[in-house]
């Protein structure tokens, strides 16, 4: 006898069938590695400049400081780690060496370090410390290794290159992990040069071999992500005002841009929608005017409030912040400093406390082959790991949110889902007022994360219209406070 199958469970075959062969979008390139995906969910991390320049006053040295004027009474780099964890930064990057050449650690390789200086009687070593303390904290731990250095004799010359590079591996050596390698767009120029006392000259697009220097850091350690203006990992922003752009694509042509090449910042600012590699944004900026503490600025610092509009302008512009946080000449963060961190802290907790997104109802104009994997309950389900998903030939589309009662709404967050690439390029936010749909936004990237701020409006509906996009949307999150 031929068996019959109900028409329930025929219909519930074919959509299983269904959802079994809808393919996922394919990646738009580039995409993050997955080095460059932990890096963007850091989102907050924290600089810290300190060196011979804390005691002398200027912010570059010029490399004939005397050894012994590094004496912090009271260094505590647990009190650090303790204020960097309490604000919710992720990872701490230490300047182990700035363009005078003075080195937190004994290197072997010079005099001008913490081995001659009255610190700990030149026992101390700050990058160890920091360090240790740092995997205690559960922080992650980065360096930054000027490539000037006003006090090498050998600057400006091939030996130089084998001088540098001995240097980050002892720091890779003796103090790793790092998850992130700084190097900066100073090179060159009036420096002691052991004893020289003069202007010296380099060629900033080839003198440091940086493919060479960064293959070897990799060899001895993989997952490091390398900053510079250019990457190859995370490039600069630009600026030092905390401000990413409006537009911000993570992906950039970076084979014309080097360190210290003049006439780039907006370019850095802004990506390329045509870029060929996948070198994110980092917005580096000082909680202070300067990089390294004065005492003059004590009352100069960042108000919570500043430190929250710069929030808004790179994390909420899908950068990453590095707030530079230095410490005094004792060797602390300055109380006015971790006052001004801590209210900052309050604000986010305040400001973002409840997601009236969470589990709501949410519709779509249309969702990847009708299947569950790439609906839109996944934009509000909080799992980075799901995402909402268009077909190929879709670019625009309409996302709606009922917040089943009314709220007054300040924050929309959105999150493109950017394991396959940065796709949208703009979009607009509506809230249903007065018995239709206003406009209270409009942007044009999103990628890793969007944070739009409106004018306060009381809705029980939201709706996101992507505009354009280079290929089908694909959503991960969208958060509403």
């Amino acid at each position: 006898m031929r068996k019959i199958i109900p028409i329930f469970l025929l219909s519930l075959s074919l959509t299983t069938y269904s959802q079994q062969t809808t393919k996922p979008p394919a990646p738009v390139l580039p995409t993050p590695t997955d080095y460059q995906m932990t890096w963007h969910q850091m989102e907050m991390n924290v600089f810290i400049h300190f060196t011979i320049n804390t005691f002398t006053g200027k912010e570059w040295g010029y490399g004939d400081e005397n050894n012994a004027l590094f004496n912090p009474s009271q260094t505590d780099v647990n009190q650090w780690t303790k204020v960097v964890k309490e604000a919710g930064f992720k990872g701490m990057i230490l300047t182990c060496k700035h363009h005078d050449g003075f080195c937190l650690w004994p290197s072997k390789y010079t005099e001008h370090s913490v081995r001659n200086s009255a610190y700990k009687n030149g026992k101390g070593n700050i990058v160890k410390e920091l360090s240790d303390a740092c995997k205690v904290k559960g922080l992650k731990f980065g360096v930054y290794l000027s490539p000037w250095d006003r006090n090498s004799a050998v600057y400006g010359t091939p030996a130089y290159i084998e001088y540098y590079r001995n240097q980050l591996k002892e720091l890779i050596t003796n103090y790793g992990p790092f998850f992130e390698v700084w190097f900066d767009g100073a090179n060159g120029g009036d420096g002691y040069y052991g004893g020289a006392n003069e202007k010296r000259r380099i060629n900033g697009a080839t003198y440091y071999d940086w493919p060479g220097t960064i293959k070897m850091v990799q060899k001895l350690q993989p997952k490091t992500i390398f900053f510079s203006d250019a990457g190859p990992g995370v490039r600069w922003v630009g600026n030092e005002s905390g401000v990413a752009g409006e537009t911000n694509w993570h992906i950039i042509n970076a084979d014309s841009i080097y360190a210290g090449k003049p006439g780039v910042q907006d370019l850095l600012n802004s990506g390329s929608e045509d870029g060929t590699k996948w070198i994110p944004a980092e917005t580096d900026v000082s909680i202070r005017p300067g990089w390294f503490y004065h005492k003059e600025e004590d009352s100069l610092v960042k108000s919570p409030e500043q430190l929250f509009e710069i929030y808004l302008t790179s994390v909420g512009r899908g950068s990453t912040l590095l707030l530079n946080l230095p410490p005094d000449r004792r060797g602390l963060i300055h109380e006015n400093d971790v006052k001004s961190l801590i209210g900052f802290r309050k604000i986010l907790d305040t400001e973002f406390k409840t997601n009236l997104a969470l589990n709501a109802a949410v519709k779509a104009s249309s969702y990847r082959g009708n299947d569950i994997k790439y609906a839109p309950k996944n934009m509000v389900d909080n799992n980075p790991a799901t995402y909402w998903a268009c077909n190929d030939n879709v670019k625009s589309a309409q996302i709606e949110i009922n917040l089943k009662q009314a709220y007054v709404v300040k924050y929309i967050v959105l999150q493109e889902y950017i394991k396959l690439g940065q796709r949208i390029k703009s979009f607009k936010a509506e809230a249903w007022t007065d018995n239709k749909w206003q406009t209270i936004a409009e942007a044009t990237t999103i990628g890793y994360k969007r944070i739009l701020r409106i004018k306060p409006v009381k809705t029980d509906k939201i709706r996101i219209l992507i505009l354009d996009a280079k290929a089908c949307p694909v959503i991960s999150n969208i958060c509403i406070y």
